[in-house]
């Protein structure tokens, strides 16, 4: 059967990064972030075109800097609980941190989840950027990174144990509603966590809940390596995307795991207009309508645990804060830190050189758009799309010229695979560990 492309939609109301302006479009409410029926007619609309998911992403730190929509949006499994009433077969994947949240909380939740929505949840495992989210939880300081994903694979690894807690079959429900001997204590004891279970849930029709992961760094991948059945990866150019697939499919592989268990979806958010040059046009407007410094300057903080850059003189050579990216955004912050040291940069230079225009690969009319996805896909650069749109009208656009365009070469399906998560991206269903044993 021929690979088909993987569909996701990223929905982030009145703009996330980069789009601190969109609020001021006319055709996005002023309350996206907070309207759950913006949010449902969203998934609807991906549903009606046989997206494989609905992604949310989220934070608990912010400062007036950050993004609009970051600064008043709901709760990821309250939003989409109400949105799992709302459709049938599109996936519901929401961010929650395994730095900051316990493990039977987190296995309750989103087992929770996944029988609202009839085998629809994935869970998108983080360990948090924003090193002020300490500070929201009573600590002083975020945890390292060695720290960090150390706890973040237990933490999984206790969240799966907790979902096995019940064998598929232990609610008889015919002269005894359980079978108690199908009833399981997971006992853990580990390194970061004590957790006896069990939990109070059975499995759903897709046995556990879909795993997603989106880090970069040497330890995010480890992780995923070791976890992710779905990964968020970041928006690069064709050989960056190339070498980053490769690399988690080899990694995956090394931890004695079947790569094709682990689809990868690409960042991308298409610019679609009428030709090349008004596609390329218009997104040069986007670009230039948010081409703010003063607001970019705040906005860079952000991979340095939120450091306040305006202290500084903006033409003196970039500043001595490579420390403060250790428990933030290390990856990003020492790319920052080193270019800015070898070519010599000042503070204002090296957010420019950081912020500059850069159009998605994926602008121009729709064939030109449904010819570079073809590309990228068939040279091995993800599994799927992870997309995002500014407007409503943006995401009508796609599902209405782009999207027939591949379904015609057989890249895009017309119809769901399954009634699961699972079963729609071509992913086993976990046997339950006690079962097994």
């Amino acid at each position: 059967m021929t690979r088909q492309i993987r569909l996701a939609l990223r929905a982030y109301g009145v703009g996330g990064p980069g789009q601190h302006h969109l609020w001021k479009d006319p055709r996005v409410p002023r309350n996206a972030s907070i309207d759950i029926d913006w949010y449902i007619a969203q998934a609807k609309a991906a549903e009606h075109a046989a997206f494989d998911a609905l992604f949310i992403v989220d934070s608990q730190f912010i400062d007036a800097t950050y993004p609009p929509h970051y600064l008043n949006r709901l709760e990821p499994l309250t939003l989409l609980s109400a949105v799992a009433t709302h459709t049938r077969h599109i996936g519901l994947v929401g961010t929650l941190s395994s730095t900051y949240n316990s493990p039977f909380n987190v296995a309750r939740r989103f087992a929770s989840l996944d029988h609202i929505s009839h085998g629809r949840a994935g869970w998108n495992v983080v360990t948090s950027l924003d090193s002020g989210t300490s500070r929201n939880y009573g600590l002083d300081e975020h945890l390292d990174y060695a720290t960090r994903y150390g706890r973040a694979l237990e933490h999984v690894r206790v969240v799966r144990g907790l979902w096995d807690s019940y064998e598929d079959d232990a609610f008889a429900r015919d002269d005894v509603f359980l079978d108690p001997a199908k009833l399981h204590a997971l006992d853990h004891a580990g390194e970061h966590f004590r957790v006896a279970g069990p939990l109070n849930i059975s499995r759903s029709p897709q046995g556990q809940p879909v795993i997603f992961q989106a880090g970069v760094s040497e330890e995010g991948r480890h992780l995923a390596a070791q976890v992710a059945e779905g990964i968020y990866a970041p928006t690069g150019t064709l050989a960056a995307s190339r070498d980053y697939y490769a690399d988690i499919k080899r990694r995956t592989r090394e931890a004695g795991r079947n790569p094709d268990h682990v689809v990868i979806f690409q960042g991308a958010q298409p610019v679609i207009a009428g030709t090349d040059e008004e596609a390329h046009r218009l997104s040069r407007e986007i670009f230039e309508a948010d081409n703010d410094f003063d607001r970019k300057l705040g906005a860079f903080g952000r991979t340095f645990g939120a450091h306040d850059f305006t202290q500084y003189d903006l033409d003196a050579p970039f500043p001595d804060v490579a420390a403060l990216a250790e428990r933030s955004g290390r990856t990003r912050g020492a790319e920052i830190v080193r270019r800015a040291r070898e070519e010599r940069l000042t503070l204002r230079e090296t957010v420019l050189a950081f912020t500059e225009y850069q159009p998605s690969p994926f602008t121009g009319d729709p064939r030109t758009v449904a010819d570079t996805i073809a590309e990228w896909f068939g040279a091995g650069a993800f599994d799927g799309l992870n997309l995002g749109f500014r407007t409503h009208e943006d995401l009508e656009r796609f599902v209405g010229d782009v999207l027939p365009l591949l379904r015609k070469r057989g890249l895009a399906r017309t119809d769901y695979d399954a009634d699961t998560l699972r079963g729609n991206l071509g992913l086993p269903i976990p046997e339950n560990r006690w079962a097994a044993a």
